[in-house]
């Protein structure tokens, strides 16, 4: 069953046509810590070096803001990479609130001299100091009561940040209504689907990797898209590759549906993943519907594939490929 397109959000063809942020939602993206990139890269006559931000929780605040919402970032940052991300970020098309830590944030350093990318160095981010973690929890909470959406992300380590104020946290801005969905796993998985949150994205491999399946088939996927959902999940979104993604929504009426994107040769599959959440998020903070909203996510996700960097598209092009992912209802 094919379904028919969702109403077309266009974008703006210059500034003086934008509409605001208010039009597109508030969003607020909460990533304890971001990491900070080095990158080498071949000059002219001699290597050139490049500092940016990094991390899933930089990547799906930047694509959001691409895409129109107003966007804050919750996050920590210490130690001397803490202060060259800080310098970074604020000068990014999103609000930062960042909570002052001790403990540094993560570096990781790539050549690409060569033509391939080739990892130097990776030093994690180090975990949050108690008072770190209480002022990053208070910015965090003020920030998702302040908008129509949060969207939790994880961090690396998963030891950053306590389980527990994931847990906390999503439960709070459940108490008061508020819409929270999140692309997590291992224990801040755990820790969220404890207080319920309204969708959960994941990947079929992250599936298998978590042990709620054994395989990558429908049934087994499907399957473990349900065993989601009893454990807090309203609605369940896995992602598949090349291969259709599966939706499972909480109402029966709507059950579950495959999203497929056009047919095209992916040029590098790394960020699709936070290109799609991300667009989930603006598009349910714009009042769509979850089909709607996964609907933008997919197309966000396979423009990004397109594309080289992590987290990337333009906001015409997203909206526009929406209407080219077909839906079906796969048979019962």
């Amino acid at each position: 069953m094919t379904l028919p397109p969702p109403p077309s959000h266009a974008a703006p063809q210059s500034p003086a046509e934008a509409t605001g942020p208010e039009e597109f939602g508030r969003v607020a993206v909460f990533a304890p810590s971001p990491m900070l990139s080095v990158t080498i890269e071949p000059g002219t006559d001699r290597p050139e070096v490049h500092l940016h931000a990094a991390g899933q929780g930089y990547w799906v605040a930047r694509l959001g803001a691409t895409l129109g919402a107003d966007v804050t970032l919750a996050c920590a940052l210490g130690g001397e990479p803490g202060g060259v991300l800080r310098g970074l970020l604020e000068k990014s098309p999103f609000v930062l609130r960042a909570a002052a830590a001790i403990s540094p944030n993560g570096v990781y350093i790539h050549d690409r001299r060569s033509g391939e990318r080739v990892e130097v160095i990776s030093v994690d981010s180090r975990p949050l100091g108690r008072h770190a973690s209480d002022e990053l929890y208070g910015i965090a909470l003020t920030a998702g009561l302040d908008a129509d959406v949060t969207l939790i992300t994880g961090c690396r380590p998963a030891e950053v940040v306590s389980a527990s104020l994931y847990q906390r946290l999503v439960g709070d801005l459940r108490a008061n209504d508020k819409t929270v969905i999140a692309d997590l796993t291992g224990s801040l998985l755990q820790a969220a689907l404890a207080s319920g949150i309204d969708l959960l994205k994941l990947s079929d491999e992250e599936l298998i990797a978590e042990q709620y399946a054994a395989g990558d088939g429908h049934e087994e996927i499907v399957t473990a898209a349900r065993r989601l959902q009893s454990e807090g999940a309203r609605c369940v979104l896995i992602s598949r590759g090349p291969r259709p993604a599966l939706l499972l929504e909480n109402a029966p009426a709507r059950g579950l549906t495959e999203l497929i994107p056009p047919a095209f040769q992916p040029l590098d599959h790394r960020g699709t993943g936070d290109s799609m959440f991300a667009a989930i998020g603006v598009g349910l903070a714009r009042g769509m519907t979850m089909l709607e909203a996964v609907r933008l996510g997919m197309a966000a996700g396979a423009l990004n594939a397109t594309r080289r960097g992590l987290g990337t598209g333009t906001r015409y092009e997203i909206e526009h490929l929406a209407r080219h992912i077909e839906l079906r209802r796969p048979a019962r």
